[in-house]
């Protein structure tokens, strides 16, 4: 059964190709760095070893944003199936100035922790935090995160009926 999709969070593409290319470019630019003006063996395998992880990010960014994020009555999840967490589990939504939260985003508080995970630019999980945002338009954050406390709203309303 597919449920309604009430809410989406995705990466537009010049937001996410600039990222990309960015990150690219650092990476690139640490490596040209490593080889050409490194002035000891330990500075050139550093500069060298951080441009490798750079262009790493890259790769991780580029296959992580072609996804998006989205939101029914059960649960929040990525476009590839992948289960972010089901409204049970979220104990509340914070998307305030000063919250630990990503670019353009909002952070979840999870009843229970689970699993670390991250995709950057799109979310990250760790402990019981979920962070969404990054390289997403804010506007969709923001719609998302306050339908979000408006479905738990009543979710708690509805358990408290009961």
């Amino acid at each position: 059964m597919q449920e309604e999709v009430i809410a989406v969070v995705g990466a537009s593409a010049p937001r996410r190709w600039f990222g990309i290319l960015v990150m690219g470019a650092l990476g690139g630019l640490l490596i040209y760095l490593g080889l050409s003006t490194a002035p000891a063996l330990q500075w050139q395998v550093f500069l060298i070893g951080l441009g490798l992880v750079a262009l790493w990010l890259t790769d991780a960014t580029r296959k992580a944003t072609e996804f998006q994020i989205e939101l029914t009555m059960e649960e929040l999840r990525s476009s590839s199936g992948e289960v972010i967490a089901t409204l049970d589990q979220i104990a509340q939504v914070e998307r305030g100035t000063f919250a630990f939260k990503p670019s353009n985003g909002f952070l979840i508080r999870l009843k229970e922790p689970r699993s670390r995970r991250w995709q950057p630019g799109l979310w990250w999980c760790l402990g019981r935090r979920i962070g969404i945002g990054g390289v997403t338009a804010g506007s969709q954050s923001k719609a998302m995160a306050q339908i979000l406390q408006v479905v738990l709203h009543e979710k708690n309303q509805d358990d408290q009926a009961s």
